[in-house]
């Protein structure tokens, strides 16, 4: 059947006024609210994208210009916590940043493959990096967190499997935009809190890093579609997209909840629970096929 695509523009709106909300209460600072409003362009040229393609340099460019405009405001990237050891990146955290922000919002967009994958993965990350880090207690970015999850939720009752509107570039750039933001603010208060969403993220971060580098060792153009994905080969197996969801949320819950939990209480060894919890998620999804050559009906 026809299904509507830009469906995630609900999400960068509802999001939007729920920090406007918090911001005009004053539970959400100023320097944290403007960094969070770089998402809105993201989501504009990803809009303009799922209309009419944009090009590849436009798209990235706007991306830089967002991360940047997010770290200005966040005054780079935190200290962070390796060991017993507090390491400030300086001026070189701009630089870490930037980078790991533009990565996160298109591993988003690359990840945004079947029904649910996207939102459901969004929801799970928000909502248990905000429960495991603060508890309890109330915290400006955990409030930020817990209303972008439920923008995410709202969402994922029309995109669960079988999706009856998508998310689209719009919704994904922003999703992966918002995540990262809200990250480096958790760390602002946490110097082990970019290793908690780390680890919460795993399943995007390995099949999107694995599929990448594998693509780009055989000479492909890594920036355009393809279907190579580990959860791709996943849902062309098993012919459900619905099982791809269920198995995400269940390595999500079974094993990066309780790994990331762990990695928040013991703050000295939360860096090495980031290898730790992604050693598996690596193995399973180089099984899974991540990164392998399509063979295409008809190819030689």
């Amino acid at each position: 059947m026809p299904t509507p695509r830009g469906g995630g523009l609900a999400i960068a709106v509802a999001a939007t006024l729920g920090f406007s909300v918090l911001a005009m209460f004053g539970v959400l600072d100023l320097r944290s609210f403007m960094a969070l409003l770089g998402g809105i362009a993201v989501a504009i040229v990803g809009f303009l994208d799922d209309g009419h393609q944009v090009s590849v340099k436009v798209r990235l460019s706007v991306h830089l210009l967002s991360a940047l405009w997010a770290l200005s405001w966040l005054r780079g990237l935190p200290p962070l916590q390796i060991g017993e050891e507090l390491i400030d990146p300086g001026y070189a955290g701009y630089a870490l940043g930037a980078v790991g922000i533009v990565w996160a919002l298109n591993l988003f967009n690359f990840m945004d493959g079947v029904d649910g994958i996207a939102a459901s993965e969004a929801v799970f990350v928000a909502v248990a990096a905000a429960w495991i880090l603060t508890g309890d207690k109330e915290s400006a970015w955990s409030s930020a967190s817990v209303v972008f999850g439920a923008a995410c939720g709202g969402f994922l009752l029309w995109n669960w499997p079988p999706a009856r509107i998508f998310m689209g570039d719009v919704g994904s750039g922003y999703l992966g935009f918002a995540i990262a933001v809200l990250a480096i603010m958790a760390t602002r208060d946490n110097p082990v809190a970019l290793f908690v969403w780390l680890i919460a993220g795993a399943v995007f971060f390995v099949d999107a890093t694995v599929t990448l580098v594998r693509r780009f060792v055989r000479g492909e153009r890594v920036y355009e579609a393809h279907r190579s994905h580990a959860y791709q080969w996943l849902s062309r197996r098993w012919g459900s997209h619905l099982r791809v969801v269920m198995a995400v949320l269940f390595v999500n819950i079974g094993w990066l909840l309780p790994c990331a939990w762990v990695a928040a209480r013991h703050p000295s060894i939360a860096a090495w629970m980031v290898l730790v919890a992604f050693g598996p998620v690596l193995i399973a999804a180089m099984i899974a096929g991540a990164g392998l050559k399509e063979v295409r009906a008809g190819a030689d």
